[in-house]
């Protein structure tokens, strides 16, 4: 999917917690290896449509999910998005 955000972790255990409170939520959301050009400890990241951003951003900052970043994908390599939130 072209209009993917991606969400990288610093642990694997907080990328399996989001993975469960965004799909219980309902979110679609993918499991992939975390890409090459993202530095993060975790190999996991959850990609998800552009679509559910609010959503997903509104949950990972309600239960307090530690992340890594959240990336969309541009002009060849990942690019990490800021938003008024963000740590």
């Amino acid at each position: 999917m072209k209009d993917d955000y991606l969400i990288a972790f610093d642990s694997t255990q907080q990328a399996l917690r989001a993975e469960l409170l965004l799909d219980y939520a309902g979110i679609d959301i993918d499991i992939r290896p975390t890409p090459k050009d993202i530095t993060a400890a975790c190999a996991m990241s959850i990609a998800f449509p552009a679509v559910y951003l609010e959503k997903a951003l509104g949950i990972i900052s309600a239960e307090r999910v530690e992340f890594e970043g959240i990336y969309r994908y541009c002009e060849g390599k990942h690019v990490r998005m800021a938003f008024s939130d963000d740590r």
